[in-house]
């Protein structure tokens, strides 16, 4: 058996223990279950939160300011506007993903128990979402 390497980023761990913020523990599960889910995510910080690219394109940020009583997964191509496509950029019909237009969507978590039950959809929500966002 393998052992996966989940690369957290120290200045992300850094920003989140001067956030002190309510949700630390959610906020842990979703940075270990994003980056187990491909070996080509880096984690770095966007909108003063976790945020997660691949090939240096940023594709799903974590909304963690100001805290609430819930975190946020923003799913999208990047800071620029770009061109919409004419569906949804993922065919998953997820009843977990809100979706803005047809390139962002968002996931939202308001409990650890949340985070747990859907970690396999999510698994599958950023794969996809990887792969399309290209």
């Amino acid at each position: 058996m393998t052992r996966q390497i989940i690369n957290l980023n120290t200045e992300v761990t850094t920003l989140l223990d001067e956030l002190n913020h309510p949700f630390r523990n959610e906020i842990e599960l979703l940075r270990i279950c994003i980056l187990k889910t491909n070996n080509g995510l880096e984690e770095n910080i966007k909108w003063n939160g976790p945020n997660y690219s691949i090939d240096n394109e940023d594709r799903i940020t974590m909304r963690v300011q100001p805290p609430t009583k819930q975190i946020q997964l923003i799913f999208h191509r990047g800071a620029k506007k770009q061109e919409q496509p004419n569906d949804k950029l993922i065919a998953n019909k997820s009843q977990m993903l809100v979706w803005k237009e047809n390139d962002r969507a968002i996931v939202t978590f308001k409990s650890l128990q949340d985070i747990e039950r859907g970690k396999t959809e999510l698994t599958t929500i950023v794969n996809e979402w990887i792969k399309a966002a290209k």
